[in-house]
């Protein structure tokens, strides 16, 4: 097979568009706004006009298949027609896919989970003893020919299929995905028939799961299946993409195949040792030099010097993105509110291509061909290593006094327990919400108004309190026993913080995907972390002023702060976690001197910053767990502390939910069926924990059977006196009938299980 290597593209693209196009017309789909003929009309718009920008910014090989109308991995699913019987019922194709994804008044979801270390959630395929694998390539087919009418050099990629089946879940006695193996390749290299058929010349198979430590057979199966695919007579070129770490033995498992490309990361995967794998001299190296998932600018220099060194030991070296695009906003070109350095400093999407493009060219022409974009680059770099503002001597003072003193734990947990029993006389079974509630059209175009400069800030108060007072109000109306204010005046529980604590820089149209339609805009952590202000306690102090009963005081935990955030990566992530969490800890002193007795700081995003190599896991929780407790430990034993954590596997990390030591613990387990449960009891966990009892990614109102037969479930691992009942995460995606009709039950089904105990 001959065909012509390429020599500057990226891994993928994102899909939102950049103004959220496509949340916005598949929102309007869902609600019967909009035709599905004005829904494809939008997303053949972002398509067509993601490639073109790839091909104008010098790209000779563009990756087609990686738009999705909610996710990659149920794409796959699809793709191998391994949808579950009960989303099949379905009959339209287009809602049977939506369904899968977040359920109907009829059918439950798949369940939902993070993809690898990242702040991107996906669908998990349900794999049961019944599931037959049919392939079903419209999609991709159609994408193809679109391209292709546009001129586009295009490149299909789909998922690969070790990754796909072990990313998959075994449901109804069935064994592990990957014993499944045998049944799809064989769908993989009919679909390489199909697209040969087409003329395509490349085609990228997506294999991330290679970098990580889930399987010790993944090397040797990946071996076997791209010798199987790579054996084929009729097939384009593969590549075989790796992103988020080092492929370690997989590198060399895949050289020896018949492959003709292999992607490697070279920003989080540094230690591969690529020149010591001789097989790759007659490859393509398609070099992931480029951060995919983060946004500062590359250097240049340390890139091209990297890239030079690799030359001599490969066939061709291909110049591209450590990993999709997808995690980085569109363009810095919105953002205005920039200062100079700052944004020297930076690159979101569009400017990493031009790095690719860049960098292309100079393995090409020279690095004379560059010098203006290296000059830059040189003076962006020495730039940040001065700026004042990367090194606060006070907060690092007081950090390192903190820790002298040993200033990090409470007191034992029953000698708290006790203390906190006596302060809120709550009822068993106590029943709360996680924190938001629903942001309504009301509160959007007062935060849009007050943007604006429409209204002024006594205003905004005003019409922030009146939603606050509504929500204590709706909650004691049901009859819940520990409120919260709801949020209103929150845009998103990490940039809400960022945006008052100095270190942190928020973005106008810096969205990125996070699952479906759901959209966030990470911000821009560059700094040291200082907190100037209490954030927080005028809004608690006034809900708790409504109502005798308890109100949470709610906070972002550190972890999922830097999570959530784009983050300085010119010192260890420990050091920025100990920052933030030194802000958290003295807002938590403040919320208790205010009178607020329930202090929950979330730390949904524990498990997404796991390491993927097990060698590394146990220092990331060391920090981890440290940077909760240095941000809790500064209240009183009579201050009840929760945490809550969802849409994770909570296995890898099950210890260290233990470590943080939070009186109660809140965690997804809808979807799952309870199964973190008896996971926490394995491990001796002793505080009290609430899991979710019905799940708030999905429209469904779960009946009051539903939620009672759940909570039976959870009391058969974990007695009353430590159960809390409360819905998965926040309330703030749903509708308010939807809430109202689902805390009704909620409440109505913990009178029924109280009254049978």
């Amino acid at each position: 097979m001959t065909v012509t290597p390429f020599t500057a593209t990226v891994t993928g693209s994102p899909r939102i568009g950049p103004k959220r196009e496509l949340k916005r017309a598949t929102e309007s789909y869902w609600k019967g706004k909009t035709s599905r003929s004005e829904l494809e009309k939008v997303a053949a718009t972002i398509r067509s006009d993601t490639w073109s920008q790839l091909v104008a910014a010098g790209l000779d090989s563009v990756p087609i298949n990686t738009f999705s109308y909610y996710d990659q991995m149920l794409d796959t699913a699809v793709l191998l027609g391994a949808l579950p019987k009960r989303v099949q019922v379905v009959s339209d194709d287009l809602d049977r896919y939506f369904a899968a994804a977040r359920g109907n008044g009829d059918v439950v979801p798949l369940e939902m989970t993070k993809w690898f270390d990242t702040n991107y959630h996906y669908i998990v395929p349900e794999i049961g003893p019944d599931t037959e694998f049919t392939l079903h390539p419209e999609k991709v087919l159609s994408e193809l020919k679109e391209a292709r009418d546009l001129g586009i050099p295009a490149r299909p990629v789909v998922i690969g299929p070790v990754t796909f089946l072990m990313l998959s879940k075994a449901v109804d006695g069935a064994g592990a995905p990957i014993e499944r193996l045998d049944d799809v390749v064989p769908l993989y290299a009919d679909l390489l028939s199909q697209l040969a058929d087409q003329g395509v010349q490349w085609v990228q198979f997506d294999e991330p799961v290679l970098v990580t430590d889930i399987s010790e057979d993944a090397s040797a199966l990946a071996e076997r299946v791209y010798n199987a695919l790579g054996a084929l007579e009729n097939r384009p070129a593969i590549h075989v993409a790796t992103y988020f770490g080092d492929p370690g033995e997989s590198l060399g498992a895949l050289a020896r195949t018949p492959v003709e490309a292999i992607g490697v990361d070279l920003v989080y995967g540094p230690d591969t040792a690529v020149a010591s794998v001789t097989e790759l001299a007659d490859k393509t190296l398609v070099a992931g030099i480029v951060d995919g998932r983060n946004i500062w600018r590359t250097d240049l220099q340390a890139a091209l010097s990297k890239l030079a060194s690799l030359l001599g030991s490969v066939g061709s070296l291909a110049v591209s993105t450590s990993c999709s695009t997808l995690h980085v906003p569109y363009s810095l070109e919105p953002e205005t509110d920039l200062d100079d350095a700052l944004r020297s400093w930076l690159a979101f999407g569009a400017e990493k291509v031009h790095e690719v493009a860049t960098l292309a060219k100079a393995l090409k022409d020279g690095r004379d061909a560059v010098a203006d974009e290296i000059a830059q680059s040189n003076a962006a770099v020495a730039s940040r290593a001065k700026d004042p503002r990367l090194n606060n001597a006070e907060v690092r003072a007081r950090l390192d006094s903190i820790a002298k003193s040993g200033g990090t734990e409470r007191g034992p947990a029953d000698q708290r327990r006790a203390a906190q029993i006596e302060r809120l006389h709550l009822p068993p079974l106590p029943t709360t919400t996680i924190g938001s509630f629903p942001q309504t059209t009301e509160i959007r175009k007062a935060r849009a108004a007050l943007v604006a400069g429409e209204i002024d800030d006594a205003e905004y108060t005003k019409r922030m309190r009146a939603e606050i007072a509504e929500v204590v109000k709706l909650q004691e109306d049901l009859g819940l026993d520990v409120l919260v204010h709801g949020e209103p005046e929150r845009n998103d529980m990490v940039q809400y913080f960022a945006e008052q604590l100095d270190g942190f820089f928020a973005t106008k149209l810096g969205w990125v995907q996070s699952y479906g339609t759901r959209c966030v805009r990470p911000p821009v952590l560059y700094g040291d972390v200082v907190r100037q202000h209490p954030m927080t306690v005028e809004w608690a102090k006034y809900a708790q002023s409504l109502t005798d009963k308890p109100v949470k005081g709610m906070l972002t935990g550190p972890v999922t702060i830097l999570a959530w955030s784009f983050v300085r990566d010119d010192q260890p992530l420990a050091d920025t976690a100990n920052q933030v969490a030194l802000a958290i800890r003295d807002e938590t002193v403040d919320l208790q001197e205010a009178g607020i007795a329930v202090i929950q700081v979330d730390e949904p995003a524990l498990r997404e910053l796991l390491p993927l190599r097990n060698s590394e896991k146990q220092a990331y929780l060391d920090w981890a767990v440290g940077a909760f407790r240095l941000a809790t430990s500064g209240v009183a034993d009579s201050t009840q502390i929760h945490t809550h954590l969802c849409y994770s596997e909570f296995g890898d990390v099950i210890g260290a939910i233990a470590d943080l030591d939070a009186d109660v613990t809140s965690l997804e387990a809808a979807r799952s069926r309870m199964e973190v449960l008896d996971d926490l009891n394995s491990i001796g966990f002793s505080n009290s924990v609430g899991p979710g009892v019905y799940d708030i990614h999905s429209p469904r109102v779960p009946s009051t059977d539903e939620i009672s037969t759940s909570l039976q479930r959870a009391l058969k691992a974990v007695p009353a006196e430590r159960l809390w009942v409360n819905p998965d995460c926040g309330l703030k995606t749903r509708n308010p009938e939807e809430v109202i009709a689902s805390l009704t039950n909620l409440v109505e089904a913990t009178k029924k299980v109280r009254a049978d105990a």
